[in-house]
This record gives structure tokens, sequence and C-alpha cells, in this order.
């Protein structure tokens, strides 16, 4: 259930955040779903990081928001697609930059947090 309401909630967050980028940043690059995958990154060290003991004291928590809600924030299928369909548009450009943007960013976010946080 936890897993279940989490999942639904991410999703949620993650369609109101592309919704929002679409407005502050028009174009064809996919600047919803790099947004909504930074913050579910983020999200995601700091509950494993600064949330452990707390998380881990809790059966609903750690199911709840580190796989339900960061899990459904994220999206790697839709990044996946996005950048399918940049390269598909001949935007071969576009397509490697949100490659090279999408995982260095997420993976550089995670790190720093853990650097950080210990």
């Amino acid at each position: 259930m936890a897993i279940f309401l989490g999942g639904g909630l991410g999703s949620l967050a993650r369609f109101g955040v592309a919704q929002l980028a679409k407005q502050w940043w028009p174009g064809s690059f996919p600047t919803g779903t790099l947004v909504a995958n930074f913050l579910a990154s983020a999200m995601l060290a700091v509950s494993v990081y600064l949330l452990k003991d707390k998380l881990a004291a809790d059966g609903f928590m750690k199911p709840f928001v580190v796989i339900g809600f960061c899990g459904g924030f994220s999206t790697f299928s839709t990044f996946s697609y996005e950048t399918f369909a940049l390269f598909r548009a001949g935007q071969v450009g576009m397509a490697l930059l949100n490659m090279g943007i999408s995982m260095g960013v997420c993976v550089a976010l995670i790190w720093a947090i853990a650097r950080f946080v210990r």
C-alpha cells in the first residue's frame, strides 16, 4: 500500500513539474523530465543518507518515499522516449545533451549528497 500511494503521488508530482517546465521553458528540450529526475535523485539521496534512521524505524515511510514517491517521480522510460524522439527529429545534439545532463547531474547529485552528508 505504501508503494502504491507513494508512486501515485510521485507520478502526480512529475506531471505537475512537467507542466510548469513547459510554461517556463517552452521548446523541444524535455526540461520537465530533466527537472523531475533531478529533484527525484536529490530527494532519494537525502532520504537514504539524511533520513536513514527515521526511514529504518518506520515500516511505512521507506517504501512510501524511497520506492514509491521517488520511483514515481523519476522516470527513465520517459527520459528514454524523449531522447529517442529528439534523435528521430534530427536533433542529435539536443539528444546527446539531454543524455549527458540527465545522467551526469543525477549521479552527481547523489554523489554530492552522499559525500557531504556523512
